[in-house]
Parts: C-alpha cells; sequence; structure tokens
C-alpha cells in the first residue's frame, strides 16, 4: 500500500511466504503509474508495478511443479491440488489487497462499490501524475474540510474533484466522526517514506565516507506517520533533476 516496486521479482529471491529478498534493483512510486519499472534488466516491463501480483502467482507456479511428486503419487491429482491452491491465490489477493486500499482511504466497512471508487481514485491518479504517497497522505486533509491539499497532488484535479464528491458520499455510509477519520488515514498512509532521490543522495555521499546523510534519512523514517517540520524536504516529490529513472542490481 505504500507503493514499493521490487524491480526484479524473479523466482530466486522470493521466499515461500511471499517476501522478496533481493533488495538491489528496487524503488519506490513517485508519481503513480501502473506500469512503472525500475530495474534496467527490465527492458519489457515484466516486472511492472501493475505485473507483479501475477509475477507473485506465476513464482508460486514454478515452486509447485516442483513439488508435485511430494503432493501426490497420482501426477493428476497432484495437479489438481496445486491447481486449486493457485487459484486461491488470486481471490486472497484481491481480498488483502482491497482491505489495505479501503484502509487508506478511510472505510472500515464493505460495500459491493468499493473496489471501483479505488481503482476510480487510482485512474485519477495515473492521469493526473499525483504523487502515490502524497495523494493518500492528503486525504486526511480533505476529511477535515482542507481539499485544497489533496487536489494540488494532481496536474488536472477535475477528477480528483469529481472523486472527492463520490468518496464523501460512500463515507456517510461509515457515520465516522471527522476527526477519528482524519486519524485513521494519517495512521496508515506515510508522510515520509525513503524516496529514490534520497536513498541516492546517501548513497552518493557514503561513496565519500560521509554517512551524515544516512543518519539524517534513518531519523527521518523513524516516526513516518508524523509530519515533523525539520523533514519537510523528505515528504516532497523530487525535482526533475532529482529523479531516480532506473536501479541496478549492484546497488
Amino acid at each position: 500500500g505504500i507503493g514499493f516496486i521490487h524491480g526484479v521479482m524473479n523466482t530466486d529471491n522470493m521466499t515461500i511466504s511471499g517476501e522478496t529478498i533481493d533488495f538491489g534493483p528496487c524503488a519506490f512510486l513517485d508519481e503513480y503509474d501502473p506500469m512503472k519499472v525500475f530495474s534496467s534488466i527490465d527492458q519489457g516491463g515484466r516486472y511492472a508495478y501493475r505485473n507483479q501480483p501475477g509475477i507473485g502467482q506465476w513464482n508460486i507456479a514454478r515452486l509447485a511443479e516442483c513439488l508435485l511428486p511430494l503432493l501426490d503419487e497420482d501426477e493428476e491429482k497432484a495437479v489438481e491440488a496445486a491447481n486449486a491452491v493457485l487459484k486461491a491465490f488470486g481471490e486472497r489477493f484481491q481480498k488483502e489487497w482491497i482491505g489495505v486500499f479501503r484502509a487508506k482511504i478511510g472505510l472500515e466497512t464493505e460495500a459491493d462499490g468499493d473496489g471501483d471508487l479505488i481503482q476510480a481514485l487510482l485512474a485519477a491518479m495515473h492521469e493526473g501524475q499525483a504523487d502515490f504517497t502524497l495523494a493518500f497522505r492528503r486525504l486526511a486533509d480533505a476529511a477535515e474540510g482542507g481539499e485544497e491539499a489533496f487536489l494540488k497532488c494532481f496536474a488536472d484535479p477535475d477528477k480528483a474533484q469529481t472523486w472527492l464528491a463520490d468518496w464523501r458520499e460512500r463515507l456517510t455510509m461509515e457515520a465516522r466522526p471527522v476527526g477519528e477519520l482524519a486519524d485513521a488515514l494519517r495512521a496508515v498512509n506515510p508522510a515520509v517514506i525513503p524516496r529514490n532521490h534520497k536513498v541516492q543522495e546517501v548513497l552518493s555521499a557514503a561513496n565519500y565516507g560521509d554517512f551524515s546523510f544516512l543518519e539524517r534519512l534513518l531519523e527521518a523514517l523513524e516516526k513516518p506517520f508524523e509530519e515533523r517540520p525539520e523533514f519537510v524536504s523528505y515528504m516532497q516529490p523530487p525535482k526533475p533533476e532529482e529523479r531516480v529513472t532506473q536501479t541496478f542490481c549492484g546497488t
């Protein structure tokens, strides 16, 4: 739910429990783009942000192939058992995904149109080149009446304005006090993440033996859900000249 891309989520670096464990060419989204790719070796976008759930399922399928002899002596039965688990992956992922994003937009209850509401926000963010982290963070301000802070995240705020109206209508089903809603939003949507350009700043300085940038970044990340004035720069998207467009295995 924080826009993390693992650049090369291959079958050799995903654990059986689902975590990826090789974080060389990894990155966080700045502006939201479902087809964002960072890894220098991923020329075709196989491991783009949008594709990673399917890659996770593909990885599990490859593991299942290796385990077929252990599942059942009858190969047909073994394949049937493996396929049942693989089918459940998609259903479970979708349930977990919508649960995460319900929380990110402040919903406690479940309603049939929630998936569409979430996808509409992501579509508006993509079209409006909105910063993934800040757009969700500024929903708390919108909940308190500060729509401008949220709308400023979008290059074209018209669709975002329309979405806000739909969101407010959905919130009427929650009967949640404004203060409680804003607190809940700020508790799940971080203000500070290890943005790519700040990580690059740390790496560049460390190459010359200067670890002060690392210490400062770690201090900023100690309380990621708080907006502290002294760490405002760590909340900001990169300037054009600071943008990180590729990451490498050697990182």
